[in-house]
């Protein structure tokens, strides 16, 4: 209970704005009190306006106030410190450099929580509480914290961009589509951004389906391989098994054709392989491709989906067909068969007549017959 109270305290004598403890308070007319020098600048950044609100209730003056400092409060905050009450312990982070820093902070800003799409603006914790309770503010699109909201202003009649210029490709301002777009097809952002939406939709699944038709090739390619490389197996171990029975003058025969088959074998494989790991690549990239539409689809900020659209490469080629062919699964069976062939012919108890060994071409000129 007393560190509640503590935190009440501590609540009541700091300064929404720069978060410390109070410094020269003043107390504008809704009841909030301030630093003066954090509500004078809060108020010189908004000036142009014409009218000055409360950081916290968001209620108007019109014209500015003339501020004067709260002596009883100014008396109880140097009270408080000598019994050795200090600012607020910060439960929020501080904005780096890489983060959006909050725009209503002054001095050492926190990070934003939010960004506004219709105040152009972005706020930490405390500062968006506003727009959470306020009626009115609860109508405005709260987007993610964005450094690019200044993107969102024409740069010519300093308006928010709202409209779409179909002719030209780009973002306008509702006075751009009166003035020199005015006979331009126009359309508003959140429109265009729907139809430009449907046709990442549909680029997505063209996308989607290409990587499913290019896994299914790697598949096939995955089992040409595994046949290859079962046909060749068997195809050694029915050659050894042959060439065990024969005599001695022929066991380098043998080797011969044991080597050629391996190196058959080698070579199919390899081109199995490359042309898989070829299709592997494609589809790594087709998978970055829909990451990079993906992120780009979960853009809240509308201007910045069709800033950022135009900048899509398209997809090369048209939607995969699969080319990919398995070839026979008896690859290497003409060999072992030529193989037998010639030991039939050695059983016979005839001598050898002059080019009866010509027959050990056959196994040769099959694998030849494989290559092709």
């Amino acid at each position: 209970m007393a560190q509640r109270e503590f935190q009440l305290e501590q609540e009541t004598f700091c300064c929404s704005i720069c978060l410390d403890l109070l410094k020269d308070p003043v107390t504008t007319g809704c009841g909030h009190s301030y630093c003066k020098s954090c509500i004078n600048n809060h108020w010189d950044n908004g000036e142009e306006r014409g009218s000055y609100s409360c950081p916290q209730c968001r209620q108007t003056f019109t014209p500015r106030p003339v501020l004067v400092k709260n002596t009883m409060l100014a008396a109880l905050v140097e009270e408080l410190k000598k019994t050795g009450l200090q600012a607020a312990p910060a439960d929020h982070c501080y904005a780096g450099p890489e983060d959006v820093a909050c725009d209503v902070c002054t001095g050492r800003k926190l990070k934003a929580l939010k960004s506004c799409l219709v105040c152009l603006a972005s706020y930490c914790e405390k500062h968006l509480q506003p727009h959470l309770q306020s009626a009115p503010l609860k109508k405005h699109k709260l987007v993610e914290p964005s450094e690019k909201l200044q993107e969102n202003i024409c740069s010519r009649h300093d308006e928010v961009m709202k409209m779409f210029c179909r002719t030209d490709q780009q973002c306008i301002c509702y006075l751009c589509s009166v003035e020199e777009h005015k006979d331009h097809d126009t359309v508003s952002a959140a429109a265009e951004r729907t139809e430009r939406q449907r046709e990442l939709g549909l680029r997505r699944q063209t996308i989607q389906q290409r990587v499913q038709d290019t896994e299914k090739d790697v598949k096939l390619l995955q089992q040409e391989e595994e046949a290859l490389n079962g046909s060749a197996d068997k195809a050694v171990e029915d050659s050894e098994e042959i060439f065990t029975e024969m005599i001695r003058l022929l066991e380098k025969r043998s080797s011969d054709v044991k080597q050629q088959i391996r190196s058959q074998q080698e070579t199919e494989v390899s081109r199995v392989r490359e042309l898989q790991e070829r299709l592997e690549q494609e589809i790594t990239e087709l998978k970055r491709k829909d990451q990079e539409l993906k992120q780009l689809s979960d853009t809240e900020d509308h201007n910045q989906f069709l800033h950022n659209y135009p900048s899509l490469s398209p997809l090369s080629g048209s939607t995969h067909s699969s080319s990919i062919r398995i070839r026979p699964l008896r690859n290497f069976e003409d060999v072992t068969a030529a193989v037998s062939q010639n030991k039939c012919n050695l059983k016979t108890d005839a001598p050898p007549q002059e080019g009866a060994f010509v027959l050990w071409t056959t196994p040769c000129a099959a694998l030849q017959r494989l290559s092709k």
